[in-house]
């Protein structure tokens, strides 16, 4: 219920970032978390991605990850992400998560080690 959420905006991110295939995902999200900079990631089902790359119309399918982090991380969290991946352009987008409630942001910012 909205009246159980926190009444400010959180100060959560999701990270949202497509791999090239299930190893990748499974690699740099043991490293992320492993780490600190993410409390946790939810490896999703391939998806076909279509889009332009280098002048030409591409088919892909890709395996897409979300990362859960405060927000004091999530900047440390996408240069990470940006170094260990394959793609030479990664699509690594920061979302804002507008409520959440009280226990899982403590939760997040606990296993980030983020300064609150």
């Amino acid at each position: 219920m909205i009246g159980d959420l926190a009444s400010e905006p959180s100060d959560i991110r999701l990270v949202y970032c497509p791999f090239a295939d299930e190893e990748q995902a499974r690699t740099i999200a043991r490293t992320v978390v492993r780490e600190q900079l993410a409390a946790c990631a939810n490896i999703l089902a391939p998806v076909l991605s279509v889009f332009h790359w280098q002048g030409e119309l591409s088919e892909q399918a890709e395996v897409p990850v979300l990362f859960k982090t405060a927000l004091p991380q999530s900047k440390a969290l996408v240069a990470r992400i940006v170094h260990l991946h394959s793609y030479e352009e990664p699509a690594v987008l920061v979302l804002p998560v507008d409520y959440c409630p009280p226990s899982f942001r403590a939760w997040v910012f606990a296993q980030t080690l983020a300064v609150d």
